[in-house]
């Protein structure tokens, strides 16, 4: 990655301006000046990986509104959960490349909304081709902070996740090491897989503020460790030479007197945060202001809080808000 700290991460692109992970998102977080981008990666019922913050895909895209996939719609379990709605899993990448995608928050996020309903469905491929172009447009090397979802679900319906990743970053030159790269999940047992597929990255394990990791989970069951305890001296110490990162909840940062990022750097770990936003809808309380949910309270006092910290790297909705403070 850019020898910059923190880091600024466009979080799928610059969803403050525009329908998360659209082409148009991630064009204008790499204009605005961003390090890196994230994008999360789920896959299709035929293997191919797309961009979407989640497998169920009906708050991010039209499909509801698509009367040919009305008798998709259905009720599963992921993660433990059960969710209603369209999952990526149950359409071919050429029934899903039809689709256009849609603002997340629109309540919130009105302008960004007003991009609604323009833009295809990206894939994991697309979106490397872009930043590497984008990077020669705009003269300076650009990362991408792969995310992993759901893995142990999508392993549990015969979707493995890490082969599928590995496939795409070797065939678009990710996988060498040439291009900065970091890989983060909320399950280390994917981190793990992909390490083991030859993949050159930096790998980050993402905690929660609160809960267990599914894989974990799914493994252990009552026995599986939460999250908050892998930030503790003793969860950090055991994830040394598995990870080179946690990336935690702002949340947790936040906390009067923690010691994460001293504690974790101590054993040579980085640590990074999501999600840094500026609207009253996002900030801890002290810092709204009096307006609505999409109005901007006192991000800077929230975010001069986190920078404060040491952290290594920050991910932002608006790039251009995220640059210049972060970048001061």
């Amino acid at each position: 990655m850019p020898k910059k700290s923190p880091l600024v991460i466009g979080h799928r692109g610059a969803p403050g301006y525009r329908p998360e992970h659209s082409r148009s998102s991630y064009e204008l977080a790499l204009a605005m000046g961003v390090d890196a981008v994230e994008p999360d990666v789920v896959a299709s019922k035929d293997g191919v990986l797309v961009i979407r913050h989640e497998n169920e895909i009906s708050g991010t895209t039209d499909v509801a509104d698509r009367p040919e996939f009305a008798g998709r719609r259905t009720t599963k379990r992921i993660d433990g959960q059960p969710l209603t709605g369209w999952f990526t899993e149950d359409f071919t990448w050429q029934e899903l490349s039809t689709l256009r995608v849609r603002e997340r928050l629109p309540e919130v996020r009105a302008t960004s909304a007003s991009f609604d309903d323009a833009q295809p469905i990206l894939r994991l491929t697309d979106l490397l081709d872009l930043v590497r172009a984008g990077s020669v447009e705009h003269g300076r090397e650009i990362g991408i902070v792969l995310e992993v979802k759901h893995a142990t679900y999508f392993a549990g319906i015969g979707l493995d996740l890490a082969p599928l990743i590995a496939r795409d970053l070797r065939a678009a030159g990710w996988a060498d090491g040439e291009l900065p790269l970091v890989i983060e999940a909320f399950e280390s047992t994917v981190l793990g897989q992909l390490r083991a597929e030859g993949i050159a990255a930096s790998y980050i394990y993402l905690i929660e503020a609160s809960g267990r990791p599914y894989d974990q989970v799914a493994a252990l069951g009552a026995h599986a460790k939460s999250y908050k305890s892998v930030v503790r001296p003793k969860g950090l110490d055991a994830l040394v030479g598995s990870v080179d990162g946690i990336s935690v909840n702002k949340r947790m940062l936040l906390v009067p007197g923690n010691t994460i990022v001293a504690d974790a750097h101590a054993r040579g770990l980085k640590v990074f945060t999501w999600t840094a936003r500026p609207e009253n809808a996002f900030l801890a309380a002290e810092f709204r202001g009096d307006g609505p949910r999409g109005s901007f309270g006192d991000y800077e006092g929230e975010w001069s809080v986190i920078a404060g910290t040491g952290v290594d790297g920050v991910f932002v909705d608006h790039p251009d808000l995220g640059v210049a403070f972060f970048r001061n």
